[in-house]
């Protein structure tokens, strides 16, 4: 590496929104960020934003509900740089919506692919890397849904947060004797894409959300890139096996 003071950090699903967010964040952090997503050409424009706004970054196009994909990317990202410092799971989403009694099994596993498996696929792979990295931490992304199971529809959705919850505590225990910290933010309502279905046909409704945030306003990216840059910080070297919730104190209910 050109510096040595640069660390690697892994950002999947960051060619938009809150990830684009947190690999901008880490790399003016002082971090070689590689960024993951499924648009290649979307990926290489933002690689080429980052770098003119003074980040080292590069990308890598692999669908993190892939097993094989993800082993053999996260490999090849660990082996060139000789480490990995911090792998941020920030690939999901909601999938669509689908009530139980009509929701496929294709559709049931396609979620709990996105939100689940990409996560102990990239952890999974990671982990060796991790064992040689500096302060080397993991972070992952649970919801509100984890714990009031979703609107109607996004049942399933829940679900795999809730479990994101869960392995967030397992892998933190199974790690602590390596000294890789797990931690996980759960992101209230945030204004990205993630939204973009309603803020298109009812932009009105979207706004009235902030009445429901004791802050009384929605979330933006950065705002949980933030909680991000703490938790691969040596300020948060102490703190494994939580899951911080960034959503404006929505999570409390007013």
């Amino acid at each position: 590496m050109n510096k040595t003071e640069d660390k690697i950090a892994i950002v999947t699903g960051a060619t938009a929104g809150i990830g684009l967010a947190v690999a901008k964040r880490l790399g003016k952090d002082g971090f070689t960020v590689v960024i993951n997503g499924i648009n290649h050409e979307e990926g290489a424009q933002r690689v080429k934003e980052l770098i003119a706004d003074g980040i080292t970054a590069e990308y890598y196009g692999f669908d993190v509900t892939k097993e094989d994909a993800v082993t053999e990317n996260i490999t090849k990202i660990g082996e060139k740089y000789g480490r990995i410092d911090a792998l941020i799971n920030n690939a999901g989403g909601l999938g669509g919506r689908s009530r139980f009694e009509d929701m496929t099994t294709e559709f049931y596993r396609f979620v709990m692919a996105l939100n689940l498996d990409s996560v102990f696929f990239a952890s999974r792979a990671a982990i060796p890397f991790l064992k040689k990295g500096d302060n080397p931490t993991i972070i992952n992304y649970t919801s509100n849904a984890g714990w009031n199971a979703g609107g109607p529809g996004a049942g399933i959705y829940g679900t795999s947060k809730a479990a994101v919850h869960t392995i967030t505590r397992a892998l933190a225990k199974d790690l602590a004797e390596y000294g890789i910290r797990v931690n996980a933010v759960s992101p209230g309502t945030i204004d990205t894409d993630f939204h973009i279905g309603i803020k298109s046909t009812k932009p009105e409704v979207f706004k009235s959300w902030a009445n429901n945030i004791m802050l009384k306003r929605l979330g933006q990216p950065e705002d949980v890139a933030g909680v991000v840059s703490f938790l691969v910080s040596k300020d948060a070297s102490f703190l494994t096996a939580e899951t911080i919730q960034v959503g404006g104190g929505q999570a409390l209910g007013i």
